[in-house]
């Protein structure tokens, strides 16, 4: 957008473009459940032993915590790549 040439903005944003996406979608949890919609990935999900009806019913037991942990740890590494 600001006319920037160089290859390592352009490593930057994406990083960082990924990590706000994660984060949207984390934040965006709640509503989507509500609405009988999981977008979580399910093989973080399988691997806690959670299914999409754990969020749909608001549950929030250690093993659903653990998985938002894991993906939000996911949008920290990319924040991480970026500094």
């Amino acid at each position: 957008i600001l006319g920037v040439r160089d290859i390592h903005a352009d490593h930057a944003a994406s990083h960082i473009g990924k990590a706000q996406g994660i984060v949207t979608c984390l934040r965006a949890t709640p509503y989507h459940s509500r609405r009988q919609k999981v977008f979580l990935p399910m093989d973080i999900c399988m691997l806690h032993g959670v299914s999409q009806e754990d969020f749909i019913r608001g549950k929030q037991e250690k093993n659903v915590r653990d998985v938002i942990y894991d993906i939000a740890s996911q949008a920290h590494i990319h924040l991480e790549h970026v500094r």
